[in-house]
């Protein structure tokens, strides 16, 4: 067990490769009951969102789509990334992480009192992210005989209440799945149940590999308020369209934009042998130096992966110091494994 954001939280239950495997070939679930739910009500909650997300809101239409994206301050560096789902005009949901729960909470209160918004935190749900091939299956035989089929008709990125859950096709490990939000006195019942189909428990050393080799940003690690969206790999979740919709750190990423990102987040893959780590040294040839911001051995890959912020005009070859030994690393494009399959080689 160990503390991460304020929980006491297990690094494994068993063999943390096992764990991981498990996610790739079958099915895992995991205990995220640790991420805070806030649900926003208000008739203003959409032009509220409009104004706090760097991503565009106004693309939900379907009630339950999501949509995932950056709270930014306003040099651009980034608050918090996150998940809003769209439930109708007057109700969203978002999942923030544990870690930043409560100047995220803080900051959002701030920005939605003048739009009339109340932000409820449902501190009375758990949450169990079940992932992988498996998994959907394994999870919807728990429903009832009209819940499951609703369930597995689940879009990628939706999210609907059935059965008194709330069931969303969304996860943290490149693979299939849901993150499911229940009443908290469910959750053992139902974690017990998962065990009891096949699936097995995760902690957050699995947890953390599966994401690592999905190429999904971890937050304070791989970006945080000192750096900006284009240097985090997350400029896909910057809307700058239409050009009219004000939104918090907007100005600062369109002068970022204009003269061009210093550094950009990149995939490391380890040439020989040793394992990549957060905050080891990255040198270029000839433009500077970077550095690691998460690093691990790859269970999937059997090789040493990592995400490293390096400047904008480096090449495909680098060199990584460890421990005082130079190392050949390669750039690759992120992600690393997707659905169980290696993308790169």
């Amino acid at each position: 067990m160990v503390d991460f954001g304020g929980w006491d939280m297990p690094l494994q239950y068993g063999s943390q490769i096992a764990e991981h495997h498990a996610v790739r070939r079958g099915a895992g679930v995991f205990d995220v009951s640790h991420m805070c739910i806030v649900d926003l009500e208000g008739a203003r909650v959409r032009p509220f969102l409009l104004g706090l997300l760097a991503n565009d809101v106004g693309k939900l239409k379907a009630s339950g789509k999501a949509l995932y994206g950056c709270m930014l301050n306003e040099t651009g560096g980034v608050i918090d990334d996150l998940i809003v789902y769209f439930l109708d005009e007057s109700r969203f949901r978002a999942v923030v992480n544990a870690g930043t729960r409560d100047k995220d909470l803080a900051w959002m209160r701030q920005h939605a009192a003048r739009f009339g918004v109340e932000l409820r935190e449902r501190t009375d749900l758990a949450m169990l992210a079940v992932q992988g091939p498996e998994a959907r299956g394994k999870a919807a035989s728990l429903m009832s005989p009209t819940g499951a089929p609703a369930a597995l008709a689940l879009e990628p990125f939706f999210g609907r209440e059935i059965d008194g859950w709330f069931i969303a096709r969304t996860g943290y490990t490149g693979e299939d799945g849901f993150e499911i939000m229940l009443p908290a006195t469910a959750a053992e019942r139902v974690w017990k149940a998962l065990n009891a189909t096949g699936v097995l428990s995760c902690g957050l050393g699995a947890r953390d590999t599966l994401r690592l080799e999905a190429g999904m940003n971890l937050y304070g690690n791989d970006m945080d308020e000192s750096t900006h969206p284009f240097e985090s790999g997350l400029g896909w979740t910057v809307a700058l369209e239409p050009p009219g919709r004000a939104f918090v750190g907007r100005e600062a990423l369109e002068a970022i934009r204009a003269r061009g990102p210093q550094r950009k987040l990149v995939g490391l893959l380890l040439s020989d042998r040793g394992v990549l780590r957060a905050h080891q040294r990255v040198l270029l040839a000839d433009a500077g130096a970077g550095e690691i911001t998460s690093g691990t051995f790859s269970p999937t890959l059997e090789r040493s992966i990592a995400l490293a912020r390096v400047p904008a005009a480096a090449g495909e070859r680098v060199q990584v110091d460890i421990r005082g030994k130079l190392h050949d690393a390669r750039i690759v494009r992120p992600p690393f494994v997707r659905h169980g399959k290696a993308l790169v080689s």
